[in-house]
């Protein structure tokens, strides 16, 4: 019986951005898991372009795709379900509802069985920055919150979004590592200022990890999302927290490296794909203790 990691993704696609839903389904199949994209919103480009085209999608669209999904079977042999951003309050309760039924999946279909014997639930909570705050309607950062969060096995917020999910002040690295061993589940937090670096930290009930990399002249809009499914990618390909921590914050440092030598305005996802694999630098994590 043929078996293979299949993922599914709900979250934006911009056609002419790497961002988003698209971003991480090049970065997931780069790694040969197979991927289906359930759209938010269709847009053309990145909003922070400019006014982007298109629009989000309607919820009895959303819910539409889910169901030939469903219908075919697919749900049944998903390993993955990677969320980020969504336009309406409506596509945040159905993808819960989504994760639901993938968990309780029969892990077969049609003489395909599933690649794991449980299904890995990524949520990444798509919500806002520092230093402008929310970008998405309250409603539905409170929905990601209380429905999503919840079912997950790993979460990972940006500095900002870890502070608003936990309602914690986030003075100092201690104090980060607590906020992220509260949610009580799997964290990758980014975006840590770091004595003039950026960070990432992995905090899980036993172990903390954090990747700091020098700060680059021009970061082009996704390495967050890059930075996610590059961590699912290498521990879906059996490596130790460390391990995908340590490869993901290269590789995805390593994107913005080649865009910044090349001009790129945007990350070269399939020209610099190799990158991927083969990161152009190596970074060095260190264990962070705490009680």
């Amino acid at each position: 019986m043929i078996s293979m990691p299949m993922a599914l993704i709900l979250s934006s696609h911009v056609a002419a951005s790497p961002v988003g839903g698209g971003a991480s389904q090049r970065v997931l199949n780069a790694a040969k898991i197979d991927t289906m994209l359930v759209p938010t919103v269709l847009y053309g480009r990145h909003p922070g372009w400019g006014a982007p085209g298109g629009g989000e999608v309607e919820q009895d669209q959303f819910e539409g795709v889910l169901s030939g999904i469903a219908d075919q079977g697919l749900l049944d042999i998903t390993d993955i379900v990677l969320t980020g951003y969504f336009a309406d309050v409506g596509q945040v309760f159905d993808t819960a509802a989504v994760i639901d039924v993938v968990r309780k999946g029969r892990r077969v279909n049609k003489g395909v069985k599933a690649f794991a014997p449980t299904p890995t639930i990524i949520v990444d909570p798509i919500m806002g920055d520092a230093p402008g705050g929310l970008y998405v309607a309250p409603a539905i950062a409170a929905a990601i919150k209380d429905q999503l969060i919840s079912r997950a096995d790993l979460v990972t917020p940006n500095l900002f979004e870890l502070g608003h999910i936990t309602g914690r002040p986030l003075t100092d690295l201690a104090s980060i590592v607590r906020a992220a061993r509260a949610m009580e589940r799997p964290v990758l937090v980014s975006s840590l200022p770091r004595h003039g670096q950026i960070g990432v930290l992995y905090v899980d009930g036993a172990e903390a990890w954090l990747v700091t990399h020098d700060r680059l002249p021009k970061a082009p809009n996704g390495t967050g999302d890059v930075l996610t499914a590059a961590f699912t990618s290498r521990m879906m390909a059996g490596d130790s927290a460390r391990q995908a921590l340590e490869h993901a914050v290269a590789s995805t440092v390593s994107l913005v490296m080649r865009a910044n030598e090349w001009g790129a305005p945007e990350l070269p996802l399939v020209a610099a794909t190799d990158v991927l694999s083969a990161p152009l630098l190596t970074l060095r994590a260190e264990a962070v203790q705490f009680a």
